[in-house]
């Protein structure tokens, strides 16, 4: 029972997500964005908390992820 294997769907993205873990993030899925802080990574999911709040996101839902993303006016 203790013995669990994780199979990471796509390496590199959860690679690189690694690599911006405690920065600002936005990331898209197939219900809408969420901008926040990426807390935490693992090989099925992440953690983005945004105003106090943690949003656990599959990484099989991940459209894309902008990291330290910086609010341009249009």
């Amino acid at each position: 029972m203790n013995n669990i294997n994780w199979v990471v769907s796509d390496p590199y993205v959860y690679q690189v997500l690694q690599t911006v873990v405690g920065k600002p993030v936005v990331v898209q899925t197939e219900r809408g964005s969420v901008r926040g802080t990426l807390k935490q990574v693992v090989p099925d999911h992440i953690v983005v908390e945004s105003a106090g709040n943690s949003f656990y996101i599959r990484t099989q839902q991940i459209i894309w992820v902008v990291p330290n993303p910086q609010l341009v006016p249009e």
